[in-house]
């Protein structure tokens, strides 16, 4: 079955750095665009960046946009979102989400950027 297990997350200062991580497994991985959401306390869940199957193609959200990198590495089944410049405003649960003949999430890992 489709696992997508996110981690990485955690307590940040404004302007500090975290790498989430998505291990993938149950489907093919390499053959699969990716993506990168996250849901505040009270907002919708909203899109924070895609990429390509082949990892090609980026897209981001203007809000993180120059900020934000998404990659992933196929040999791992691995997706990644290396967040930069945090700002509270980034303070969200952050989900991955595949289409693999239906729409798969992770459980989610909490990024907190406070001072």
């Amino acid at each position: 079955q489709v696992q997508l297990v996110e981690s990485g997350g955690g307590l940040v200062q404004p302007g500090g750095s975290l790498r989430l991580s998505c291990a993938a497994s149950g489907f093919t991985f390499s053959a699969s665009a990716m993506s990168w959401y996250r849901q505040a306390p009270g907002k919708e869940r909203e899109l924070v960046a895609v990429i390509t199957s082949d990892g090609g193609t980026t897209n981001y959200a203007d809000s993180v946009k120059g900020r934000f990198i998404i990659s992933r590495d196929n040999a791992k089944n691995t997706m990644y979102l290396q967040m930069n410049s945090l700002k509270p405003e980034d303070t969200a649960v952050y989900y991955c989400k595949v289409y693999y003949s239906s729409y798969y999430w992770g459980q989610g890992t909490q990024v907190t950027v406070s001072s």
